[in-house]
């Protein structure tokens, strides 16, 4: 299927596809809130580092906890609950992401924070996480408002970044940094131009259009990347996507590829690969995508880009974006509405 300008003016009046254009200035911006954020009191070190967010607040906390696990030598972990988990102290730095500022399951955790004297700092573009941090007197890193959060991960993540490394808990990381930057304007020139036989996103989206998406990926620093991929399809494309990690498929899910042919055959698992990946798993990969390719419709290969572990994960992060934004527009659905959460949440206001 070609994707046509009428068609992008028709389903995108919201205008997502400039917005995905354009999240390389997005970064640029962040990086100078965080190097600019008044972060008060914080300082290294801490005894465990909890972010606390759901949703497109929350993903910038996964991508981060990812990116630095084999870095930070404290326990660093992401909480998508009412609660917070029972160890932390006033040794926590607990991180309250919230783009809205409203999300009710972050504002209960933030609460449970308070009640532990834990450090707390706020990314927040606004609401009660703004103004309960300004009358308590917790730092707030301050973002941009006005989009929708799953669009606003370079906020979520980038000020966050150096926020750690201004407050001494990571090394500094402005080159790679850069070169995320530049190798994110490269990607944006390629993937904007949707008229193009060589844009890979155009492509992966025809062959995911009309299938389900099995997103897989090596857990050791890419888990995050694959939750994106299929959070980004879900909303944006409106079409469920799931996926898994290596090597724990390898010792259940693998095995379900077997029974149900029909289904398979309306299957294409995308195996999102970076050079940097531990031996074995590659080689796990590799076997596993053999295996995979009897059953389903196709097993597809998405290579990350970029000399730097932080490029090579941004790289695949935001062709997974320009994905799931051609595929909403072959699905001939809005990318940036999300309405049937925002039904959920009507309904729970009124609990």
């Amino acid at each position: 299927m070609i994707i046509f300008p009428e068609s992008i003016a028709r389903f995108d009046p919201e205008d997502m596809f400039r917005c995905i254009s354009d999240f390389p200035a997005q970064i640029e911006e962040a990086v100078q809130i965080g190097r600019q954020a008044q972060l008060g009191t914080l300082k290294a070190p801490f005894s465990s580092v909890v972010v606390t967010g759901m949703g497109g607040s929350a993903i910038g906390g996964d991508l981060l906890r990812s990116y630095l696990s084999q870095e930070v030598d404290v326990p660093f972990l992401v909480s998508r609950s009412y609660l917070l988990p029972g160890f932390i102290g006033k040794s926590t730095l607990v991180v309250v992401s919230s783009y809205s500022g409203n999300t009710e399951e972050t504002l209960s955790a933030y609460q449970c924070a308070r009640k532990k004297h834990s450090r707390i700092l706020c990314v927040t573009a606004g609401g009660r996480v703004l103004r309960l941090a300004e009358k308590n007197g917790h730092s707030v890193i301050r973002v941009v408002p006005g989009l929708q959060p799953r669009a606003a991960l370079g906020y979520s993540f980038f000020p966050l970044l150096v926020s750690l490394t201004r407050i001494g808990l990571i090394k500094n990381k402005d080159r790679d940094i850069s070169e995320t930057i530049d190798r994110l304007w490269i990607l944006s020139r390629q993937l904007r131009n949707y008229r193009s036989p060589r844009n890979k996103a155009v492509r992966i989206a025809r062959a995911l259009h009309g299938k389900l998406p099995v997103i897989y990926s090596s857990v050791d620093y890419f888990d995050a990347v694959n939750v994106r991929w299929r959070g980004q399809i879900s909303e944006n494309a409106k079409q469920l996507a799931y996926g898994h990690v290596l090597p724990e498929m390898n010792h259940n899910e693998i095995v379900g590829w077997n029974v149900d042919h029909a289904l398979m055959k309306r299957t294409v698992a995308v195996f999102l690969k970076d050079r940097g990946v531990q031996e074995r798993v590659r080689l796990r990969e590799e076997i596993t995508r053999s295996i995979v390719r009897r059953h389903a419709a196709d097993a597809l290969e998405v290579w990350s880009e970029g000399t730097s572990l932080l490029a090579r994960i941004f790289s695949l992060v935001y062709l997974g974006d320009w994905v799931s934004y051609y595929l909403a527009i072959l699905n001939k659905r809005n990318p940036t509405p999300v309405k049937v959460i925002e039904e959920l949440k009507a309904r729970l206001s009124k609990s």
